[in-house]
């Protein structure tokens, strides 16, 4: 099996598109065939991208998006540190194609500022689904962060906005409630990165349903699924995944095993894909928002959106692996 490394550094999505046809893609793969400017051109040859819905809404977004904390933070100007980065979103807009996720944050250094260069670009701004987050304490503080994020995002509207982290959460809320009035983002989220904000978040769920919530979910990080998912489903709230690698503590735990061999059951080539697929299997997930730097890694992670996949038996095989 390819390493995480050496998997598919330059291969185009055409050779990827006959791996997957040859494990099944039908012709409802090909309805769904990815689109948006610069997908539109691979749609016939590529494989389909899985698409959930925002319960609030019913709009679609592909399963596999890209995160931006750590691995965006370089500079703006630095053009040797942004032909990678480019790779990267290049490669999530010709596989994920419409509604494409990028997340980020005002915390992730210029991450906002290198996402906005990029996209302006590509001219890709309208292909993505743009999130951001406030992290601010007060109403006014929230304002000008989000002031910002708009500077550095280049545009004026963006998808998302979430509290991050549950900071200040009450305030920011009702600005955020006020901001998706006036247009200036479609949606709402709140966000965190650990199980011991899970119960609060699952209040929050049940007492003020926003749009979205972002949290961590792993093979070996499952708290959200005692509680958290549940009143997400129950309540109609799109549910965002990061940390999805344990910081890359899950490829150190698999370091030089083999796949096991029912991997391909669920057309799986990479440890990379287990893991989000894992993830991607239960019913409450819309997205998992991976981050990296890598184009290689790009292309392995949106492998595990299309194909086949895990059943709730086959997840908790996949779990089993690391009990």
């Amino acid at each position: 099996m390819p390493s995480r490394r050496r998997f598919l550094l330059d291969a185009p999505i055409a050779a990827l598109a006959s791996s997957w046809l040859a494990h099944g893609a039908n012709a409802s793969d090909a309805a769904n065939a990815p689109g948006g400017a610069t997908g539109a051109s691979k749609a016939a040859s590529a494989p389909a991208m899985l698409r959930r819905a925002i319960p609030s809404t019913g709009e679609l977004l592909p399963v596999i998006g890209l995160g931006t904390a750590d691995t965006f933070d370089v500079s703006p100007k630095d053009k040797e540190g942004l032909v990678p980065l480019q790779g990267v979103v290049q490669r999530l807009l010709a596989s994920a194609g419409r509604n494409a996720i990028i997340d980020t944050a005002p915390s992730y250094g210029d991450a906002e500022a290198v996402t906005g260069e990029l996209l302006t670009r590509l001219g890709a701004r309208t292909d993505v689904f743009l999130a951001t987050k406030i992290g601010a304490s007060g109403r006014d503080a929230g304002m000008r962060q989000v002031r910002n994020s708009e500077a550095a995002l280049r545009t004026r509207k963006l998808d998302l906005i979430q509290v991050h982290n549950l900071v200040d959460t009450a305030t920011q809320l009702t600005l955020l409630r006020e901001l998706k009035q006036q247009g200036v983002t479609r949606y709402l989220g709140i966000t965190h990165y650990t199980e011991s904000a899970q119960d609060e978040l699952t209040r929050l769920v049940e007492r003020e349903k926003p749009d979205f919530v972002q949290i961590n979910l792993s093979v070996t990080s499952r708290g959200a699924e005692r509680r958290l998912l549940p009143a997400c489903q129950a309540h109609g709230v799109a549910v965002l995944i990061n940390r999805p690698f344990q910081d890359g503590a899950l490829f150190r735990q698999v370091r030089g095993k083999a796949l096991p061999e029912w991997a391909a059951d669920i057309d799986c080539t990479s440890w990379a894909q287990i893991f989000l697929k894992f993830i991607v299997g239960h019913p409450a997930v819309t997205a998992v928002i991976p981050a990296t730097s890598k184009p290689a890694n790009m292309q392995d992670n949106l492998l595990a959106g299309m194909g086949r996949q895990p059943d709730a038996a086959t997840r908790e095989r996949i779990a089993a692996l690391f009990a």
